[in-house]
């Protein structure tokens, strides 16, 4: 006849004496996986919306916005502070060709260069 532990009594190792617990255990698994701090995901949007605006807007800011989209998506793995710099201001010339043109249409719009 064997003796069994009550419920609620960790595992008691062979050999261990008696009363001496196991260590605890680190909780629910395995932590998890790092986090990746590279921003390729807003790079992408930045690199797109860019690319967008250029076609369409003929947003000259567009292009070097573009380009430092591109670079920070090559430079995300090895160098991810100077690539989340560039997307900053990647994202700041996309800005700022926007308030442009905009301000440039209400300017032609405002002095009658549009009414033909």
């Amino acid at each position: 006849m064997t003796q069994q532990d009550p419920p609620g009594y960790p595992y008691q190792p062979y050999g261990a004496p008696y009363g001496e617990q196991s260590p605890p255990g680190y909780g629910y698994g395995y932590p998890p996986p790092p986090r990746n701090e590279g921003p390729s995901a807003n790079a992408i949007v930045s690199l797109v919306l860019n690319l967008l605006v250029l076609v369409s807007c003929c947003n000259v800011l567009g292009l070097p916005g573009a380009i430092l989209a591109g670079l920070a998506l090559g430079r995300a793995s090895s160098d991810p502070r100077a690539a989340r710099s560039m997307v900053m201001w990647s994202w700041v010339l996309f800005g700022l060709g926007f308030v442009l043109m905009i301000g440039l249409f209400l300017f032609l719009g405002l002095n009658g260069y549009l009414d033909d």
